[in-house]
């Protein structure tokens, strides 16, 4: 399909990230019609290049955690302006307020989880479930944040 090995091509993939994409896209598709999880709401060109796009978000993911930079260590001081303790303590309160299973979601996607894997592990439907989840538990996890009379103190103090 041309419109993937465009997409590949143009998101720093090689010819043969193109075919290992189209594979990994055919396996998602069988699966899911396989397992009677597939709810077309769109046409079938457009489905299969969402998961395409999907899998070579992943792949690149991936990709990157395994890539060593050879970056010099920042000066201390450029480090200590970057670093904001108080965003820190607001956003690891804001953490330890979710549910479990809404910290699980995040510390697996953290830890460069496919949303696949992600259903795996935590015995969702498929991965557009985990995708849905993890969505919504950042948009929960902003929510506390935003919510926190640290973080609001500490608007008002940037103003």
């Amino acid at each position: 399909m041309q419109t993937v090995k465009k997409y590949v091509l143009g998101n720093s993939g090689s010819e043969e990230d193109v075919s290992d994409v189209f594979q990994d896209t055919i396996i998602v598709l069988y699966n899911q019609i396989t397992s009677d999880s597939l709810h077309l709401t769109t046409d079938l060109k457009g489905y299969f290049f969402g998961i395409a796009r999907n899998v070579w978000s992943a792949q690149l993911r991936k990709k990157q955690k395994t890539i060593e930079l050879e970056i010099d260590p920042p000066y201390e001081e450029e480090s200590e302006e970057q670093y904001d303790p108080v965003l820190e303590r607001v956003i690891s309160r804001a953490f330890q307020k979710l549910k479990p299973d809404q910290q699980m979601v995040l510390n697996l996607f953290s830890d460069g989880l496919s949303y696949e894997e992600i259903a795996i592990k935590m015995n969702l439907k498929n991965e557009v479930y985990a995708r849905r989840k993890k969505y919504l538990v950042k948009e929960a996890l902003l929510e506390l944040v935003k919510e926190d009379p640290e973080y609001q103190e500490s608007l008002r103090h940037q103003k």
